[in-house]
């Protein structure tokens, strides 16, 4: 792999300097740990309540000089460094002062990019990006190489460097809302798909610039896998400053790359081609997780893994928690989370993945994005559909009509007691929500666990062992 195309650019000196930390999350309390140990004085800022702030177990680390919260940002005058988490928008009004003021700011991202000694392969995606990064790291372990998996999934990045050798390979989950500040790429940046997300904070162009943005700092040398079958992927390619490498589960690829022939998966390197395995052989379910399963491949391919390792991480991946994940049966249906899926684009893809009759849970915090697609998809796979949340009047109006049964209830726990009611020997009872987990729950994960917790409450309940 390739040297940076461009000097790392320095932080003023630690020693000493008041730095402002904003956000008291994981990528928070990361940023302020590694500032302390470097001498910096830390000042954090968190628009949270201390109530909601315990809740999500967030409290300052040792040495932390001050903490705010409970108010607007803090102003950043008289900081020397402002360090962000990505929860922080980059138009926030404390950024804009800071921008103003001429005050350095940086993020986890940013600096662990800047100061990693290892190789780098970074995982970005409107969806898609949580499974192909685990099953990156799935082929990684299978292929018996040294590597750190972290990113977006939650791992604190630089409390890792000090373990991070040059031979280490480090496979990252890479957020939207994290490319807000990178000024580096990985060696290996891949883009799964770029569709309409998070249009709530950013408009179309920002959302794909941010997407773009993954690859745009790579050197000639590192690589850009890229996906064939989505336009907007497809379109970075004339802006890659890398090598070039595709996917495709559609068609073959004449370029490097992975794709579906014959029922197959198969690798191509120059000339050569290597079958990996069949499609059918996949564990995990869904076309969207095929093309998950091909973008592995495809990185896995210029990681230089053998084949060998990407078929035994494909036979045995079942893949992530709250991503269709089986959480067991209640009178012969079957009770599957997929909180994960916060966008209807997400869930489109979960009712995709069954062909038996579904019992949809829908509901969340809305993100403005288009529901044309989902309607067609309830149409098509759903018998019933309970709504619920903040959003749940909005889907429940874009449903109705469309399925034998559409009810809207206020909470979760209304919504597991309906669907419990409607749901049918062989019916799939499944919360793919659609929207966010922000007008009830910290994260999808607690979500996700809370829906675990009343479908193992139900009466007949028994556990599901993934196939």
């Amino acid at each position: 792999m390739s040297a940076r195309a461009a000097p790392i650019v320095q932080l003023p000196p630690l020693q000493g300097l008041p730095v402002l930390v904003y956000s008291l999350g994981i990528e928070g309390r990361d940023l302020a740990r590694w500032l302390i140990a470097r001498g910096a004085r830390v000042t954090m800022s968190d628009t949270r309540s201390d109530a909601a702030l315990a809740a999500a177990g967030a409290a300052a680390p040792e040495g932390v000089e001050r903490v705010v919260t409970g108010q607007p940002l803090l102003d950043p005058a008289g900081f020397g460094l402002v360090a962000v988490s990505q929860s922080i928008l980059r138009y926030d009004p404390a950024l804009v002062r800071a921008r103003e003021l001429g005050i350095p700011v940086t993020s986890q991202m940013r600096l662990f990019l800047q100061l990693c000694p290892g190789r780098t392969v970074g995982i970005t995606g409107s969806s898609g990006k949580s499974t192909t990064t685990a099953l990156v790291g799935e082929m990684a372990r299978a292929a018996g190489v040294e590597f750190v998996l972290g990113g977006n999934i939650g791992e604190p990045l630089l409390a890792r460097l000090d373990d991070i050798r040059p031979s280490t390979t480090v496979i990252l989950e890479i957020s939207h809302t994290q490319l807000q500040y990178t000024d580096r790429s990985p060696q290996v940046a891949a883009v799964t798909n770029v569709t309409p997300n998070h249009l709530d904070q950013f408009s179309w162009d920002e959302y794909v610039g941010l997407k773009r943005n993954h690859i745009a700092h790579q050197a000639q040398g590192d690589v850009a896998v890229l996906n064939a079958d989505n336009p907007v992927t497809r379109a970075f390619m004339a802006s890659a400053r890398g090598r070039i490498a595709v996917t495709s589960i559609e068609s073959p690829v004449e370029m490097d790359g992975a794709f579906v022939e014959g029922g197959e998966i198969v690798v191509r390197r120059g000339s050569r081609t290597v079958p990996i395995l069949p499609v059918s052989e996949v564990r995990l379910r869904g076309r969207h997780n095929l093309a998950n399963a091909v973008m592995a491949c495809a990185i896995a391919a210029e990681a230089g893994w053998p084949a060998t390792a990407m078929a035994r991480a494909l036979r045995t991946f079942s893949g992530i928690p709250h991503r269709l994940e089986l959480v067991g049966r209640v009178n012969g249906a079957l009770w599957v989370n997929d909180s994960i899926a916060t966008a209807p684009e997400r869930t489109v893809a979960g009712l995709r993945a069954f062909s038996e009759p579904v019992v949809l849970l829908l509901g969340g915090r809305d993100k403005r994005l288009p529901l044309d697609s989902l309607q067609e998809a309830v149409r098509e796979r759903c018998r019933a559909v309970v709504c619920f949340g903040e959003s749940g009047p909005l889907f429940h109006g874009a449903v109705r009509g469309l399925v034998d049964v559409a009810l809207l209830v206020d909470t979760l726990e209304a919504a597991v007691e309906a669907a419990s009611g409607l749901a049918r020997p062989g019916d799939v009872v499944l919360l793919s929500p659609g929207g966010t987990s922000f007008d009830a729950y910290p994260n999808f994960e607690a979500r996700g666990a809370h829906f675990r917790q009343l479908a193992r409450a139900l009466p007949g309940f028994r556990e599901e062992v993934s196939p």
